[in-house]
């Protein structure tokens, strides 16, 4: 009868949480990284600068590209969700979250931002990262992804 209770313990040891690895089993989403400003626009935003709430210093430093990166690839990139504050590219080719830089080559401008792996067709850039690229938010321009 001892054999039998000593295996007992330590099956029931195996079990605890925390000991088996369940991360297969329970995929969690990659964090987004975080933006310049993570102020959210007010519930009652209606034109492009209620829903724009980065600063003037977090375009200064979304200008202010500090190194050349490595190419990803191009995408056709469109207005992200106006909601969502900050300076960021959502795009398939984009694997791991990260910082990087978008160019928009019809201008040469550029902006420094987080990079989202995304899903589905095109990327989606934030309001503010279009605005500083001076892209019309109705456009649908091919940008330059880099990662840093």
């Amino acid at each position: 009868m001892t054999r039998l209770l000593l295996p007992l313990p330590i099956l029931l040891a195996a079990c605890s949480p925390g000991l088996i690895d369940t991360s297969a089993a329970d995929p969690k989403p990659a964090p987004r990284p975080a933006a310049v400003n993570d102020l959210p626009p007010p519930a009652n935003a209606r034109t492009v600068e209620e829903f724009d709430t980065s600063t003037q210093a977090d375009r200064e430093a979304a200008a202010t590209v500090s190194s050349q990166g490595t190419f990803i690839g191009t995408t056709v990139a469109s207005l992200g969700d106006p909601g969502r504050p900050g300076f960021w590219i959502e795009a398939p080719l984009i694997t791991a979250p990260g910082k990087g830089r978008v160019v928009w080559p019809a201008t040469g401008a550029e902006v420094e931002l987080d990079l989202i792996p995304g899903d589905g067709g095109g990327g989606r850039l934030s309001l503010a990262a279009l605005r500083l690229l001076g892209v019309p938010l109705t456009d649908l321009p091919t940008v330059e992804v880099y990662a840093f």
